[in-house]
C-alpha cells in the first residue's frame, strides 16, 4: 500500500504502485482529483520524456507544481505513463 498525504489529508492511496528512481509513482486512478490542479510548467526527462505538471491544493494551502506526471511517456517509461509523482521535500510526506 501506497498513500500521498498533504496538509492533514490523503490526497492519493493505492496498492498499485511503481517506484522509479526513488520516487512512487501513483496510477491516475489512486489521485483524489479534488486536490490537483492543472499547471502549465514542463520538464524532460531524457528516458522518461515531457513531464506535466499538477499544483496540489488542500485546506488553503498549495504547493506550486508539486506532482508530475508522463502523459506520453517514452518506451521505456510506459509503466508510468500517466502516473503520479510529488516532488520529496515540499510538504508532501509519501508512505509506502
Amino acid at each position: 500500500m501506497a498513500k500521498a498525504t498533504f496538509n492533514g489529508v490523503v490526497i492519493a492511496e493505492t496498492d498499485q504502485y511503481e517506484s522509479v528512481e526513488g520516487n512512487v509513482y501513483f496510477p491516475p486512478s489512486a489521485i483524489k482529483a479534488e486536490y490537483f490542479k492543472p499547471s502549465d510548467y514542463h520538464t524532460t526527462c531524457g528516458w522518461k520524456g515531457v513531464a506535466s505538471y499538477y499544483h496540489i491544493e488542500v485546506n488553503g494551502e498549495t504547493i506550486a507544481n508539486g506532482a508530475w506526471y508522463y502523459p506520453q511517456a517514452k518506451e521505456r517509461a510506459k509503466n508510468i505513463e500517466n502516473y503520479v509523482a510529488f516532488w520529496k521535500g515540499k510538504g508532501v510526506t509519501i508512505e509506502a
